[in-house]
């Protein structure tokens, strides 16, 4: 069974290098960067991952990932997100399990701070992601390709990409996999701990009624 991780990058040198590391028993490990300033491209080909430049969004970032990776498992991670070290470990479990082609699975959210509203945070995600089968792009995604081009892929959306894509998907063909992808907080320590969240729910809602996707960057920032 093979493994390509695709990783979506634009300016992202300063966690780069860990979220590679973290994934280093992938057989492929696949960048797409979207027009870094920094030393993201650098710090990829150093790690021996495949690079490739690509339009601005994380929706068009992973579908180019995804139709450069040659292996039949695709693993979609976030430039800042580090996987635990014995994440291949439950990778192949899923992988090797009963109609497995048929399911996806993501991680276990767990933010890198010692901060208490990390914890709440990461609690209600998992109430999120069990409530409503709705994890975000930070949780990782494990697809075999063949799911994945029966239900078209990301689409090339600049926000959202992750929570359209996770819909297709539905809750029958969805598995949390007991594993944690750790996340960094700066952006919620940055914006704070409520205003992020309460930011990420309004666009999340707007989202689920149909606002158009534009105004709904704008407002999330892009």
């Amino acid at each position: 069974m093979g493994i390509a991780v695709i990783i979506p990058t634009l300016n992202a040198e300063e966690s780069l290098a860990a979220t590679l590391r973290s994934v280093a028993e992938a057989e492929e490990v696949i960048v797409i960067d979207a027009g870094s300033e920094d030393a993201t491209v650098r710090v990829a080909r150093s790690a021996g991952a495949r690079v490739q430049a690509s339009t601005r969004g994380r929706g068009q970032q992973m579908r180019a990932g995804a139709d450069m990776a040659t292996q039949d498992w695709l693993l979609f991670l976030h430039a800042d997100t580090i996987l635990a070290a014995d994440w291949r470990t439950y990778v192949d479990a899923h992988a090797h399990g009963a109609k497995a082609a048929a399911t996806a699975g993501v991680f276990r959210f767990k933010l890198d701070d010692a901060a208490w509203q990390a914890r709440v945070l990461e609690w209600l995600v998992a109430l999120r992601v069990f409530l409503f089968a709705l994890p975000y792009g930070d949780q990782g995604l494990l697809i075999h390709r063949s799911l994945y081009a029966a239900l078209g892929g990301f689409r090339p959306l600049p926000l959202m990409e992750d929570v359209d894509f996770v819909r297709r998907i539905g809750r029958r063909r969805l598995r949390t996999l007991a594993c944690s992808a750790t996340t960094s907080a700066r952006r919620w320590r940055e914006d704070g701990w409520f205003l992020r969240s309460a930011r990420n729910v309004v666009c999340l809602t707007l989202f689920g009624f149909g606002a158009p996707i534009e105004r709904i960057a704008r407002l999330y920032g892009r």
